[in-house]
């Protein structure tokens, strides 16, 4: 027997073992892919706004900050009328507190709002798309949504409340915000968004043009902030992927629709940008005025003015 014979039938088993070594990888990398593609299936359909459980708001309630949002929210609401509708509810918190003033509150969100009160009517609904008659209520109460309406649907929204609004509209939005302060980085599609989810920013003038044709009445401010940064800032925490966003929010990416997670994992140069991005705003606050954090204006529909001098009439 030669060499060659001798070592042969050991090479064809050793060549024969690697391939069949080469099949059973392949198999289970096929079996880790297929269990991989679905668990990234469960994981989005769980991270889906559509899928997410109701945050408990109870501590951002009772904050000295909310508090005084809502003070003045009551405090700015006209008087003297019997029907509500409190657009964006939520929780029913604000819709509750209405109660005690009005007859009949309807509380409308997206999804049908859980409110265990006998004067409060829980609906669901689209702010652009309102599914009630003009005139419907007397007045309309409309706070923590306009910022987050897209921006193409942004006037449609007004529109529609002030289409079932029979005298006033209350609206209350965040006033002058920089949105790049706060932002966040979606891991899902790798895009950025404007902290909270704020689509929209406020100031007085854009408020009479989106409400056009009704009066402003009332004007008030809430709050105060220095929340401002810039462009090499932004520039920056944009590199370090926006580390300290606002994360814990319940709104969802607005380019994808998925959760926001707070990436992991950065870099000692990413750690680096977002520090100097941090010092440069803190320098700079120090350098800028206060301004209000929220705005709540009051709207007066040409209808409250008619039906006031027609009271007056039939008293006289």
């Amino acid at each position: 027997m030669t060499d060659w014979e001798a070592i042969a039938p050991s090479r064809v088993s050793n060549l024969a073992e690697r391939h069949i070594l080469t099949i059973r990888n392949y198999f289970r990398l096929e079996r880790t892919s297929n269990c991989m593609n679905e668990l990234e299936s469960t994981l989005s359909d769980q991270l889906s706004t559509d899928k997410k459980r109701k945050s408990d708001l109870t501590a951002y309630r009772a904050s000295v900050r909310e508090q005084s949002r809502i003070s003045d929210i009551l405090a700015s609401v006209p008087s003297g009328f019997s029907s509500v509708l409190d657009i964006g509810a939520r929780d029913g918190y604000i819709s509750k507190l209405l109660a005690r003033d009005f007859a009949a509150v309807t509380a409308l969100d997206l999804e049908k709002p859980e409110v265990s009160n006998e004067k409060v009517v829980a609906v669901e609904g689209d702010i652009t798309k309102l599914d009630f008659p003009d005139n419907a209520f007397d007045v309309v109460v409309c706070t923590e949504v306009l910022e987050h309406i897209p921006t193409h649907q942004l006037g449609q929204a007004c529109r529609e409340t002030s289409r079932v609004a029979r005298y006033a509209v209350l609206v209350g939005v965040p006033y002058r915000q920089d949105r790049r302060m706060g932002a966040t980085l979606c891991v899902f599609c790798g895009r950025q968004n404007p902290c909270w989810g704020h689509v929209n920013d406020f100031d007085e003038a854009k408020l009479k043009r989106l409400f056009e044709g009704l009066t402003p009445i009332r004007t008030s401010y809430v709050g105060r902030t220095k929340d401002r940064t810039n462009a090499v800032s932004a520039f920056l925490m944009r590199r370090a992927r926006n580390p300290w966003g606002t994360y814990e929010q319940d709104e969802a990416c607005v380019h994808c629709g998925k959760k926001l997670i707070r990436p992991n994992g950065r870099t000692v140069i990413e750690a680096g940008y977002a520090r100097i991005a941090s010092i440069m705003n803190h320098a700079q606050s120090l350098f800028i005025p206060w301004r209000p954090t929220w705005i709540h204006m009051v709207f007066q529909k040409a209808a409250l003015n008619t039906s006031r001098q027609t009271t007056s009439a039939v008293d006289s």
